[in-house]
């Protein structure tokens, strides 16, 4: 795995060719279990190192899209796996849900968004510093964040006013997205610009 901007968090990425953009899985490192986000599977090399950190406590999933190991992963660390709670009718085997305002650790925020493709979307913030965003989100060009395309969105309206919400925050410094680059510095201008973009 890769070390990212703070010495307690890792990634590792896949690439997609269909969309030319990685795809991306994180892991905050912490002495009562570590949390991973949006898991990828694992290589045999990350998966050795995710051992050598530590355990994992919990998974969280931030839409029914980035599902993808979650399930295999949760089996073998034991880790509970919350999903957002818009999806709880969406038939995933989740062992909890998080809701607006909820905080999954003490630290990690959870900020429901509305009109993205999935019902309830969740962004997470760490510590006040640190925003990991799922699909609505993302960079497909290095420095700059982008939304999903209109066509995948529900509602246009709603999902620019989540950003907005976001946006908002006041220490914002980087924006780890789930699909595309990450933001590792001025996080929060970056944000600033989608929405006045």
């Amino acid at each position: 795995m890769k070390k990212l901007h703070r010495p307690d968090l890792y990634g590792w990425s896949e690439f997609n060719e269909e969309r030319n953009i990685d795809f991306h899985s994180v892991l905050w490192v912490r002495p009562e279990g570590g949390i991973i986000i949006d898991p990828l599977p694992l290589s045999e090399h990350d998966r050795k190192h995710l051992e050598e950190l530590g355990s994992v406590s919990t998974i969280v999933i931030t839409n029914s899209d980035h599902f993808r190991d979650a399930a295999h992963l949760a089996e073998v660390t034991g880790a509970r796996l919350l999903g957002p709670s818009g999806e709880k009718d969406g038939g995933r085997a989740y062992s909890g849900f998080l809701a607006d305002g909820d905080e999954v650790v003490p630290g990690l925020v959870v900020y429901a968004l509305n009109g993205s493709k999935t019902p309830g979307e969740l962004a997470l913030v760490l510590e006040d510093t640190t925003l990991i965003t799922g699909d609505l989100i993302r960079s497909h060009q290095a420095g700059q964040l982008c939304l999903l395309p209109p066509a995948k969105l529900t509602d246009i309206a709603q999902a620019n006013a989540s950003v907005a919400r976001l946006a908002a925050l006041p220490n914002i410094e980087a924006v780890l997205t789930g699909d595309g680059w990450p933001v590792f510095v001025h996080g929060g201008e970056a944000l600033s610009a989608l929405v006045n973009g």
